[in-house]
């Protein structure tokens, strides 16, 4: 009989720290760290290089480990199909450390296959609608915080006195651009984007 090949994936998004958790739990579940995969990444999407090249490598004598169900992706529609790819085209095992229930080794029947296909939707369900409330919910503060006149973005640059004198100079044709922004302490865009904001006033 074939030995069982046993794999790991991880995926870490730049702004988490999570790696090391992940390294740890997939080691002590029994993953050679060489058949470690990761990807630092967004769950959005399965557009990822690490993540292809292990889908490669699974098949009917493979198991893979994954930490938890949002390591694999966040995206509930594509989620879904992905864990269709692995259990029922690659014919490979998938074991999810922080949720017992989904394991595809326990249980080799239909009984078994529905469960954890119940238990994979609706968490991948609750993921998704977690996702989309993150994002209602930023962008309910953003314009809630724009009803209060709160200002996004670097601070506007005030107007130096001297400013009107030298537009004046420059649309005269005494100096160009560059000499007029230097001479009010400012970038040649920032003493253009003012000087359109006073003609047009």
């Amino acid at each position: 009989m074939e030995e069982i090949k046993i794999y790991g994936y991880m995926r870490v998004s730049s702004r988490e720290q999570n790696e090391d958790r992940q390294r740890i739990s997939l080691c002590e579940a029994g993953v050679p760290k060489h058949n470690i995969y990761m990807d630092k990444l967004s769950g959005k999407n399965f557009e990822r290089p690490q993540y292809k090249k292990l889908l490669k490598k699974l098949d009917g004598n493979s198991v893979l480990f994954i930490k938890s169900i949002d390591r694999l992706g966040r995206n509930y529609k594509e989620l879904n199909e992905q864990w269709r790819i692995i259990t029922k085209e690659k014919g490979a095992d998938i074991v999810v450390i922080d949720m017992p229930l989904l394991d595809t080794r326990r249980e080799k029947n239909l009984v078994g296959t529905l469960i954890s296909d119940i238990v994979l939707s609706l968490l991948s369900y609750v993921a998704e609608n977690e996702r989309i409330s993150i994002k209602q919910r930023q962008a309910e503060g953003i314009a809630a915080a724009k009803e209060r006149s709160v200002k996004f973005g670097r601070p506007s640059i005030p107007i130096p006195e001297n400013f009107n004198q030298v537009h004046k100079d420059w649309r005269a044709g005494k100096m160009n651009a560059s000499q007029a922004a230097k001479e009010c302490g400012m970038s040649e865009t920032t003493f253009k984007r003012n000087a359109r904001k006073i003609e047009k006033k």
